[in-house]
Protein backbone atom coordinates (compact mmCIF):
# COMPACT_ATOMS: atom_id res chain seq x y z
CA UNK A 1 0.00 0.00 0.00
CA UNK A 2 1.23 3.54 -0.92
CA UNK A 3 1.65 6.01 1.77
CA UNK A 4 1.43 9.78 1.91
CA UNK A 5 2.09 12.53 4.48
CA UNK A 6 -0.66 15.29 4.99
CA UNK A 7 0.06 18.48 5.76
CA UNK A 8 -2.25 21.19 7.42
CA UNK A 9 -1.28 24.94 6.32
CA UNK A 10 -3.54 26.54 8.32
CA UNK A 11 -2.91 30.39 6.95
CA UNK A 12 -3.79 34.02 7.89
CA UNK A 13 -6.25 34.16 5.43
CA UNK A 14 -6.98 30.87 4.34
CA UNK A 15 -6.71 26.69 5.48
CA UNK A 16 -5.46 24.61 2.96
CA UNK A 17 -4.32 20.86 3.05
CA UNK A 18 -1.81 19.47 0.81
CA UNK A 19 -0.66 15.64 0.67
CA UNK A 20 3.24 14.74 -0.39
CA UNK A 21 4.69 11.56 -1.92
CA UNK A 22 8.33 10.07 -0.88
CA UNK A 23 10.08 12.23 -2.94
CA UNK A 24 8.68 15.53 -1.33
CA UNK A 25 6.32 16.28 -4.67
CA UNK A 26 2.72 17.85 -3.48
CA UNK A 27 -0.27 15.10 -5.22
CA UNK A 28 -2.80 16.89 -4.40
CA UNK A 29 -3.84 20.00 -2.55
CA UNK A 30 -7.44 21.88 -1.27
CA UNK A 31 -7.58 25.10 -0.02
CA UNK A 32 -10.59 27.37 1.54
CA UNK A 33 -10.36 31.43 2.46
CA UNK A 34 -11.94 32.10 5.20
CA UNK A 35 -13.92 35.74 6.72
CA UNK A 36 -11.55 38.45 8.12
CA UNK A 37 -12.92 40.79 10.91
CA UNK A 38 -11.99 44.26 11.42
CA UNK A 39 -14.08 45.15 14.48
CA UNK A 40 -12.16 48.74 14.74
CA UNK A 41 -9.50 50.02 13.22
CA UNK A 42 -6.11 48.23 14.24
CA UNK A 43 -8.21 45.11 15.19
CA UNK A 44 -7.92 42.23 13.37
CA UNK A 45 -10.24 38.64 14.24
CA UNK A 46 -10.82 35.30 12.95
CA UNK A 47 -13.32 32.80 13.98
CA UNK A 48 -11.42 30.37 15.70
CA UNK A 49 -14.82 27.74 14.61
CA UNK A 50 -14.46 28.46 11.06
CA UNK A 51 -10.90 28.20 11.47
CA UNK A 52 -11.43 24.23 12.26
CA UNK A 53 -13.75 23.66 10.19
CA UNK A 54 -11.96 25.31 7.25
CA UNK A 55 -9.14 23.41 8.19
CA UNK A 56 -10.90 19.97 8.83
CA UNK A 57 -13.10 20.28 5.37
CA UNK A 58 -10.15 20.50 3.30
CA UNK A 59 -8.40 18.08 4.74
CA UNK A 60 -10.99 14.99 4.12
CA UNK A 61 -11.43 17.32 0.64
CA UNK A 62 -7.77 16.86 -0.21
CA UNK A 63 -7.78 12.67 0.48
CA UNK A 64 -10.69 12.24 -1.75
CA UNK A 65 -9.25 14.60 -4.35
CA UNK A 66 -6.33 12.29 -4.05
CA UNK A 67 -8.36 9.60 -5.18
CA UNK A 68 -7.27 8.00 -1.38
CA UNK A 69 -8.42 7.09 2.09
CA UNK A 70 -7.08 8.12 5.22
CA UNK A 71 -5.52 4.90 5.73
CA UNK A 72 -2.77 5.69 3.05
CA UNK A 73 -1.95 8.55 5.18
CA UNK A 74 1.48 7.85 7.49
CA UNK A 75 1.02 11.04 9.62
CA UNK A 76 0.00 14.43 9.55
CA UNK A 77 1.96 17.61 9.85
CA UNK A 78 0.76 21.23 11.26
CA UNK A 79 1.88 24.69 10.54
CA UNK A 80 0.10 27.59 11.63
CA UNK A 81 -0.12 31.50 11.36
CA UNK A 82 1.86 31.84 14.74
CA UNK A 83 1.03 34.13 17.56
CA UNK A 84 -2.68 34.41 16.71
CA UNK A 85 -4.64 33.42 19.61
CA UNK A 86 -7.56 31.16 20.73
CA UNK A 87 -9.21 31.26 24.45
CA UNK A 88 -11.29 28.58 24.97
CA UNK A 89 -13.43 26.63 27.34
CA UNK A 90 -11.88 22.98 28.27
CA UNK A 91 -15.61 21.70 28.85
CA UNK A 92 -17.13 23.08 25.80
CA UNK A 93 -14.24 23.27 23.64
CA UNK A 94 -15.85 26.60 22.43
CA UNK A 95 -14.04 29.86 21.73
CA UNK A 96 -15.07 32.76 24.48
CA UNK A 97 -13.94 35.30 22.06
CA UNK A 98 -12.84 35.23 18.43
CA UNK A 99 -9.40 34.32 17.63
CA UNK A 100 -7.28 37.77 18.07
CA UNK A 101 -5.12 37.64 14.81
CA UNK A 102 -1.21 38.10 14.83
CA UNK A 103 -1.93 41.49 12.96
CA UNK A 104 -4.32 43.04 15.56
CA UNK A 105 -2.77 46.16 17.24
CA UNK A 106 -5.56 46.45 19.72
CA UNK A 107 -2.24 45.96 22.81
CA UNK A 108 -0.02 48.59 21.69
CA UNK A 109 -0.66 51.03 24.16
CA UNK A 110 -0.05 48.33 27.03
CA UNK A 111 3.23 47.32 24.93
CA UNK A 112 4.66 51.31 25.23
CA UNK A 113 3.25 50.92 28.72
CA UNK A 114 5.74 47.67 28.95
CA UNK A 115 8.65 49.92 27.52
CA UNK A 116 8.45 52.71 29.50
CA UNK A 117 8.52 50.67 32.83
CA UNK A 118 11.85 49.25 31.38
CA UNK A 119 9.89 45.68 31.57
CA UNK A 120 10.80 44.60 27.84
CA UNK A 121 14.16 44.60 28.65
CA UNK A 122 13.92 41.85 31.03
CA UNK A 123 10.84 40.05 28.74
CA UNK A 124 13.21 40.59 25.59
CA UNK A 125 16.30 38.44 27.28
CA UNK A 126 14.01 35.60 28.18
CA UNK A 127 12.25 35.63 25.36
CA UNK A 128 14.47 36.75 22.58
CA UNK A 129 11.42 38.70 21.38
CA UNK A 130 10.61 42.60 21.43
CA UNK A 131 7.96 43.99 22.88
CA UNK A 132 4.68 43.95 20.59
CA UNK A 133 1.42 43.81 20.64
CA UNK A 134 2.27 41.53 17.05
CA UNK A 135 2.58 38.55 20.10
CA UNK A 136 0.16 36.26 21.75
CA UNK A 137 0.67 37.35 25.44
CA UNK A 138 -0.86 40.80 25.36
CA UNK A 139 -3.78 39.02 23.61
CA UNK A 140 -4.50 36.59 26.10
CA UNK A 141 -4.40 39.21 28.99
CA UNK A 142 -6.82 41.67 26.79
CA UNK A 143 -9.48 38.29 26.29
CA UNK A 144 -8.65 37.65 30.32
CA UNK A 145 -9.56 41.60 31.08
CA UNK A 146 -11.71 42.37 28.50
CA UNK A 147 -14.98 38.98 28.41
CA UNK A 148 -16.96 39.12 31.01
CA UNK A 149 -16.54 36.36 33.30
CA UNK A 150 -13.18 34.89 31.15
CA UNK A 151 -10.63 35.91 34.37
CA UNK A 152 -12.85 34.11 36.89
CA UNK A 153 -13.14 30.66 34.29
CA UNK A 154 -9.32 30.90 34.05
CA UNK A 155 -8.84 31.49 37.62
CA UNK A 156 -10.49 28.07 38.35
CA UNK A 157 -8.76 26.76 35.48
CA UNK A 158 -11.27 26.10 32.78
CA UNK A 159 -9.98 28.01 30.08
CA UNK A 160 -7.46 27.01 27.64
CA UNK A 161 -4.82 29.13 25.54
CA UNK A 162 -3.71 28.04 22.54
CA UNK A 163 -1.84 29.13 19.41
CA UNK A 164 -3.49 28.60 16.08
CA UNK A 165 -1.47 24.77 16.18
CA UNK A 166 -2.66 23.67 19.50
CA UNK A 167 -6.69 24.87 18.51
CA UNK A 168 -6.01 22.38 15.63
CA UNK A 169 -4.73 19.66 18.05
CA UNK A 170 -7.33 20.25 20.53
CA UNK A 171 -10.25 19.51 17.61
CA UNK A 172 -8.26 16.60 15.83
CA UNK A 173 -7.86 14.87 19.13
CA UNK A 174 -11.57 15.63 20.60
CA UNK A 175 -9.68 17.50 23.31
CA UNK A 176 -7.36 14.71 24.18
CA UNK A 177 -4.64 16.89 23.68
CA UNK A 178 -3.40 20.18 24.91
CA UNK A 179 0.04 20.73 23.14
CA UNK A 180 2.67 23.09 21.21
CA UNK A 181 5.68 22.80 19.52
CA UNK A 182 8.73 25.15 20.79
CA UNK A 183 9.08 26.83 17.84
CA UNK A 184 5.28 28.54 18.39
CA UNK A 185 5.49 28.58 22.12
CA UNK A 186 9.06 31.05 21.45
CA UNK A 187 6.14 33.41 19.56
CA UNK A 188 4.07 33.81 22.55
CA UNK A 189 5.88 36.07 24.59
CA UNK A 190 5.70 33.62 27.52
CA UNK A 191 8.24 30.62 26.63
CA UNK A 192 12.20 31.44 28.03
CA UNK A 193 14.22 30.16 24.97
CA UNK A 194 16.96 29.19 27.23
CA UNK A 195 15.22 27.08 29.71
CA UNK A 196 12.40 25.75 27.15
CA UNK A 197 10.22 26.28 29.61
CA UNK A 198 7.09 28.78 29.88
CA UNK A 199 8.46 31.22 32.14
CA UNK A 200 7.03 32.14 36.24
CA UNK A 201 7.54 35.92 35.76
CA UNK A 202 6.66 36.21 32.28
CA UNK A 203 2.87 34.81 33.40
CA UNK A 204 3.15 37.48 36.28
CA UNK A 205 4.01 40.04 34.18
CA UNK A 206 0.90 39.55 31.58
CA UNK A 207 -1.50 37.66 34.56
CA UNK A 208 -1.78 34.96 32.72
CA UNK A 209 -2.99 31.46 35.41
CA UNK A 210 -0.50 28.65 33.75
CA UNK A 211 -2.89 26.22 34.07
CA UNK A 212 -4.23 27.42 30.34
CA UNK A 213 -1.31 26.66 28.86
CA UNK A 214 -0.75 23.87 26.71
CA UNK A 215 2.16 21.30 27.11
CA UNK A 216 5.35 22.40 24.96
CA UNK A 217 6.69 19.59 22.85
CA UNK A 218 8.89 18.93 20.18
CA UNK A 219 8.46 19.76 16.58
CA UNK A 220 8.93 15.86 15.14
CA UNK A 221 7.20 13.44 17.23
CA UNK A 222 4.31 11.34 17.42
CA UNK A 223 1.86 13.50 20.08
CA UNK A 224 -1.13 11.02 19.47
CA UNK A 225 -3.67 10.28 17.14
CA UNK A 226 -6.63 11.95 15.48
CA UNK A 227 -10.13 11.04 16.84
CA UNK A 228 -13.07 11.12 14.89
CA UNK A 229 -12.52 13.32 11.60
CA UNK A 230 -11.30 10.56 9.41
CA UNK A 231 -12.28 6.62 9.05
CA UNK A 232 -8.86 5.51 10.89
CA UNK A 233 -6.83 6.98 13.28
CA UNK A 234 -3.53 9.17 11.85
CA UNK A 235 -0.41 10.17 14.00
CA UNK A 236 -0.19 13.63 14.20
CA UNK A 237 3.55 13.87 14.29
CA UNK A 238 4.95 17.22 12.93
CA UNK A 239 4.28 20.87 14.39
CA UNK A 240 5.94 23.92 13.20
CA UNK A 241 5.11 27.65 12.81
CA UNK A 242 4.74 29.06 9.22
CA UNK A 243 7.97 30.77 8.62
CA UNK A 244 10.11 27.84 10.68
CA UNK A 245 8.35 25.10 9.18
CA UNK A 246 9.36 26.98 5.20
CA UNK A 247 12.87 27.11 6.50
CA UNK A 248 12.93 23.69 7.23
CA UNK A 249 11.35 23.17 3.92
CA UNK A 250 13.61 25.35 2.25
CA UNK A 251 16.38 22.56 3.90
CA UNK A 252 18.03 25.84 5.66
CA UNK A 253 19.43 23.20 8.18
CA UNK A 254 22.87 24.74 8.41
CA UNK A 255 23.79 27.98 10.15
CA UNK A 256 24.09 30.82 8.15
CA UNK A 257 21.15 29.47 5.23
CA UNK A 258 18.54 32.11 4.74
CA UNK A 259 15.05 31.94 3.49
CA UNK A 260 12.47 34.48 3.15
CA UNK A 261 8.37 34.18 2.54
CA UNK A 262 6.28 36.22 0.72
CA UNK A 263 3.30 35.81 2.27
CA UNK A 264 0.42 38.18 3.18
CA UNK A 265 3.59 39.25 5.61
CA UNK A 266 6.78 38.97 4.11
CA UNK A 267 8.91 36.30 7.22
CA UNK A 268 13.02 36.00 6.60
CA UNK A 269 14.60 33.70 8.65
CA UNK A 270 18.13 32.76 9.26
CA UNK A 271 19.16 29.33 11.01
CA UNK A 272 22.13 30.30 13.54
CA UNK A 273 22.43 27.11 14.77
CA UNK A 274 22.46 25.54 18.68
CA UNK A 275 22.74 28.91 20.39
CA UNK A 276 20.90 31.82 20.51
CA UNK A 277 21.87 35.04 19.35
CA UNK A 278 20.54 38.01 20.93
CA UNK A 279 20.14 40.68 18.07
CA UNK A 280 21.59 44.53 18.29
CA UNK A 281 19.43 45.48 15.57
CA UNK A 282 15.76 44.72 16.59
CA UNK A 283 15.39 41.69 14.92
CA UNK A 284 14.09 38.49 16.98
CA UNK A 285 16.03 35.54 18.34
CA UNK A 286 13.57 32.76 17.97
CA UNK A 287 13.14 28.68 18.13
CA UNK A 288 13.68 27.29 14.79
CA UNK A 289 12.86 23.78 15.70
CA UNK A 290 13.60 21.03 18.20
CA UNK A 291 14.45 17.28 16.54
CA UNK A 292 15.11 14.78 18.99
CA UNK A 293 17.49 16.60 21.85
CA UNK A 294 18.99 19.46 19.55
CA UNK A 295 17.05 22.73 19.56
CA UNK A 296 17.94 24.79 16.89
CA UNK A 297 17.50 28.69 16.61
CA UNK A 298 16.72 31.30 14.11
CA UNK A 299 17.42 35.33 13.31
CA UNK A 300 13.72 36.65 11.98
CA UNK A 301 12.74 39.80 10.57
CA UNK A 302 9.45 40.50 10.34
CA UNK A 303 6.99 42.44 7.76
CA UNK A 304 3.72 42.25 8.87
CA UNK A 305 2.33 43.85 5.26
CA UNK A 306 4.30 41.97 2.03
CA UNK A 307 1.87 40.47 -0.35
CA UNK A 308 -1.33 41.88 1.73
CA UNK A 309 -0.29 45.31 -0.27
CA UNK A 310 -1.41 43.70 -3.66
CA UNK A 311 -4.83 42.44 -1.78
CA UNK A 312 -5.27 46.07 -0.42
CA UNK A 313 -4.22 46.94 -4.60
CA UNK A 314 -7.10 44.73 -5.61
CA UNK A 315 -10.00 44.86 -2.22
CA UNK A 316 -9.17 48.79 -0.96
CA UNK A 317 -7.94 50.82 -4.37
CA UNK A 318 -9.85 48.86 -6.68
CA UNK A 319 -7.58 49.39 -9.58
CA UNK A 320 -6.77 45.61 -9.78
CA UNK A 321 -9.28 42.68 -10.39
CA UNK A 322 -7.27 39.80 -9.35
CA UNK A 323 -4.01 39.72 -7.48
CA UNK A 324 -2.01 38.16 -10.47
CA UNK A 325 -3.16 41.62 -12.75
CA UNK A 326 -0.29 43.28 -10.38
CA UNK A 327 2.42 42.35 -12.50
CA UNK A 328 0.97 43.42 -15.69
CA UNK A 329 0.06 46.85 -14.37
CA UNK A 330 3.43 47.37 -12.76
CA UNK A 331 5.03 46.35 -16.23
CA UNK A 332 3.76 49.31 -17.77
CA UNK A 333 6.20 52.08 -16.72
CA UNK A 334 9.81 51.54 -16.28
CA UNK A 335 9.77 52.29 -12.63
CA UNK A 336 7.84 53.72 -9.99
CA UNK A 337 8.57 57.02 -10.97
CA UNK A 338 9.66 58.33 -8.05
CA UNK A 339 6.58 56.61 -5.43
CA UNK A 340 7.23 55.44 -3.03
CA UNK A 341 4.53 53.18 -0.85
CA UNK A 342 5.58 52.48 2.83
CA UNK A 343 2.76 49.75 3.61
CA UNK A 344 2.33 50.18 6.93
CA UNK A 345 -1.31 49.75 7.63
CA UNK A 346 -0.69 47.25 10.69
CA UNK A 347 2.62 49.48 11.90
CA UNK A 348 5.83 48.67 10.66
CA UNK A 349 7.86 45.58 12.03
CA UNK A 350 11.62 44.61 11.72
CA UNK A 351 14.09 46.22 12.01
CA UNK A 352 11.92 49.43 12.73
CA UNK A 353 9.77 48.27 15.35
CA UNK A 354 7.19 51.50 15.32
CA UNK A 355 3.71 49.94 16.08
CA UNK A 356 1.75 53.15 15.46
CA UNK A 357 2.82 53.51 11.90
CA UNK A 358 0.23 53.99 9.37
CA UNK A 359 0.97 53.16 5.54
CA UNK A 360 2.36 56.09 3.30
CA UNK A 361 2.60 56.99 -0.07
CA UNK A 362 4.77 59.55 -1.17
CA UNK A 363 6.37 61.25 -4.19
CA UNK A 364 3.58 61.74 -6.16
CA UNK A 365 2.79 64.05 -8.97
CA UNK A 366 0.09 65.11 -11.75
CA UNK A 367 1.79 62.03 -13.86
CA UNK A 368 1.56 59.34 -11.39
CA UNK A 369 -0.82 56.38 -12.77
CA UNK A 370 -2.07 53.44 -11.12
CA UNK A 371 0.40 51.85 -13.13
CA UNK A 372 2.95 53.51 -10.81
CA UNK A 373 1.26 53.05 -7.75
CA UNK A 374 1.19 49.00 -8.18
CA UNK A 375 5.07 49.09 -9.26
CA UNK A 376 5.76 51.21 -5.94
CA UNK A 377 3.27 48.58 -3.87
CA UNK A 378 5.85 45.79 -5.54
CA UNK A 379 8.81 47.37 -4.54
CA UNK A 380 7.93 47.77 -1.28
CA UNK A 381 8.11 44.43 -0.45
CA UNK A 382 11.71 43.70 -1.79
CA UNK A 383 12.72 47.08 0.05
CA UNK A 384 11.33 45.84 2.99
CA UNK A 385 13.11 42.39 3.10
CA UNK A 386 16.24 44.58 2.13
CA UNK A 387 16.24 46.52 5.17
CA UNK A 388 15.65 43.03 7.11
CA UNK A 389 18.59 41.21 5.21
CA UNK A 390 21.27 44.60 6.18
CA UNK A 391 20.56 43.82 9.83
CA UNK A 392 20.67 39.94 9.39
CA UNK A 393 23.83 40.34 7.93
CA UNK A 394 25.20 42.95 10.85
CA UNK A 395 24.31 40.78 13.93
CA UNK A 396 25.29 37.70 12.25
CA UNK A 397 28.52 38.98 11.04
CA UNK A 398 28.01 37.18 7.66
CA UNK A 399 27.30 38.53 4.17
CA UNK A 400 24.42 36.70 2.78
CA UNK A 401 25.77 35.46 -0.85
CA UNK A 402 21.61 33.50 -1.69
CA UNK A 403 18.40 34.25 -0.49
CA UNK A 404 16.29 31.17 -0.79
CA UNK A 405 12.69 32.18 -1.55
CA UNK A 406 8.78 30.83 -1.04
CA UNK A 407 5.46 31.78 -0.98
CA UNK A 408 2.61 33.07 -3.28
CA UNK A 409 4.90 36.62 -4.65
CA UNK A 410 7.84 34.38 -5.60
CA UNK A 411 5.80 33.55 -8.69
CA UNK A 412 6.20 37.73 -9.86
CA UNK A 413 9.49 38.02 -12.03
CA UNK A 414 9.65 41.25 -11.66
CA UNK A 415 9.85 41.73 -7.69
CA UNK A 416 11.77 38.61 -7.77
CA UNK A 417 14.74 40.35 -10.24
CA UNK A 418 14.06 43.39 -8.11
CA UNK A 419 15.10 41.92 -5.16
CA UNK A 420 17.89 40.63 -6.56
CA UNK A 421 19.27 43.67 -7.68
CA UNK A 422 18.14 45.28 -4.08
CA UNK A 423 20.21 42.82 -2.06
CA UNK A 424 23.12 42.56 -4.89
CA UNK A 425 22.69 38.18 -4.01
CA UNK A 426 21.23 35.68 -5.93
CA UNK A 427 17.41 35.39 -4.95
CA UNK A 428 16.72 31.37 -5.61
CA UNK A 429 12.91 29.76 -5.70
CA UNK A 430 12.62 26.43 -5.42
CA UNK A 431 10.78 24.06 -7.59
CA UNK A 432 8.68 23.13 -5.13
CA UNK A 433 7.42 26.45 -4.10
CA UNK A 434 4.90 25.05 -1.22
CA UNK A 435 8.14 25.03 1.32
CA UNK A 436 5.91 26.19 4.25
CA UNK A 437 3.65 22.97 4.06
CA UNK A 438 6.42 20.61 2.99
CA UNK A 439 8.21 21.40 5.99
CA UNK A 440 5.01 20.29 7.81
CA UNK A 441 5.47 17.34 5.80
CA UNK A 442 8.89 16.63 6.62
CA UNK A 443 8.55 17.10 10.49
CA UNK A 444 6.14 14.84 10.58
CA UNK A 445 7.68 12.44 8.01
CA UNK A 446 10.94 11.78 10.22
CA UNK A 447 8.90 11.35 13.42
CA UNK A 448 7.37 8.08 11.37
CA UNK A 449 10.01 7.12 9.31
CA UNK A 450 8.77 7.67 6.53
CA UNK A 451 12.09 9.86 5.58
CA UNK A 452 14.92 8.41 7.09
CA UNK A 453 16.79 11.62 7.95
CA UNK A 454 17.49 15.09 6.97
CA UNK A 455 19.99 13.97 4.55
CA UNK A 456 17.96 12.22 2.82
CA UNK A 457 15.65 15.08 2.73
CA UNK A 458 17.88 17.73 1.83
CA UNK A 459 18.45 15.64 -1.44
CA UNK A 460 15.11 16.48 -2.72
CA UNK A 461 15.52 20.41 -2.67
CA UNK A 462 15.93 21.20 -6.37
CA UNK A 463 16.40 24.78 -8.14
CA UNK A 464 13.60 26.45 -10.40
CA UNK A 465 15.01 29.48 -11.21
CA UNK A 466 18.19 31.87 -10.06
CA UNK A 467 17.47 35.32 -10.15
CA UNK A 468 21.17 37.93 -10.38
CA UNK A 469 21.62 41.27 -9.70
CA UNK A 470 21.55 43.26 -12.61
CA UNK A 471 21.81 47.02 -11.40
CA UNK A 472 24.98 49.35 -10.69
CA UNK A 473 25.45 50.03 -6.77
CA UNK A 474 24.80 53.48 -7.64
CA UNK A 475 21.93 53.56 -8.96
CA UNK A 476 20.79 51.09 -5.63
CA UNK A 477 22.11 53.92 -3.13
CA UNK A 478 19.81 56.14 -4.77
CA UNK A 479 16.36 53.50 -5.05
CA UNK A 480 17.49 52.78 -1.00
CA UNK A 481 18.00 56.61 -0.45
CA UNK A 482 14.61 57.22 -1.30
CA UNK A 483 13.06 54.74 0.31
CA UNK A 484 14.48 55.38 3.91
CA UNK A 485 13.26 58.80 3.35
CA UNK A 486 10.02 57.39 2.83
CA UNK A 487 9.76 55.41 5.76
CA UNK A 488 10.71 57.97 7.94
CA UNK A 489 7.42 59.94 6.88
CA UNK A 490 5.50 56.96 8.29
CA UNK A 491 7.34 56.97 11.26
CA UNK A 492 7.24 60.98 12.13
CA UNK A 493 3.35 60.33 11.32
CA UNK A 494 3.34 58.31 14.13
CA UNK A 495 5.83 60.52 16.52
CA UNK A 496 3.14 63.04 15.90
CA UNK A 497 0.34 60.79 17.38
CA UNK A 498 -0.65 62.67 20.44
Amino acid sequence: MKEYILALDQGTTSSRAIIFDNDGRPVAAVQKEFRQYFPKPGWVEHDAEEIWSSQSGVALDVIKKAKLKSVNIKAIGITNQRETTVVWNRKTGRPVHKAIVWQDRRTADFCDKLKKEGTDKKILKKTGLIVDAYFSATKVKWILDNVKGARKLADEGQLAFGTIDSWLVWNLTKGKLHITDVSNASRTMLFNIHTLKWDNELLKIFNIPASMLPEVRSSSEIYGNTSGLFDTEIPVAGIAGDQQAALFGQMCIEPGMVKNTYGTGCFMMMNIGKKPIESKNKLLTTIAWRIGNETYYALEGSIFIGGAVVQWLRDGLGIIKKSADVEKLASQVKDSGGVYFVPAFAGLGAPHWEQHARGTLVGMTRGTTSSHIARAALDSIAFQTYDVLQAMQEDSGIVIRELRVDGGATVNNKLMQFQSDLLQAAVVRPKITETTALGAAYLAGLAVGFWGSQDEISHQWQEDRKFNPAINTAELKGLVKGWHRAVNTAKHWASDID
